[in-house]
């Protein structure tokens, strides 16, 4: 049976440097930017790390961290949530060289996404 864990965490960031900066100096997490992604991620240890999305206005807003569940087949775990009165956000979408992920939401409305590494 697959163990959806959680794996990856992402705190929206207006300024991901400062961001980084910000939870670097208040927990002593590591912090990496990658501006060839637009992105920056983050090392907790003795946890999942993540991410700082810059803010889009539409699912990165700020507030709205979102958790990352682990899972082999995403199209499986989609349909399951919408047989259990989710929806569907953002559809399997590739991130080059890393992996697949999704977005759905809960029957409240709360987002999560779904993530599988590449093989």
């Amino acid at each position: 049976m697959v163990q959806h864990a959680i794996v990856h965490v992402e705190i929206p960031a207006a300024d991901q440097e400062s961001t980084g900066k910000f939870y670097s100096e208040l927990f002593g997490w590591s912090f990496q930017s990658h501006p060839e992604m637009d992105y920056a991620m983050f090392e907790a240890e003795g946890g999942p790390g993540g991410g700082y999305p810059k803010l889009d206005g539409e699912i990165v807003t700020p507030g709205a961290v979102m958790v990352y569940v682990g899972t082999d087949d995403i199209e499986a775990s989609l349909a399951k949530a919408e047989s259990l009165g989710g929806k569907t956000v953002v559809p399997k979408t590739e991130i080059p060289g890393q992996g697949w992920f999704a977005i759905f939401s809960d029957p409240t409305g709360n987002r999560l996404a779904l993530y599988t590494p590449a093989s």
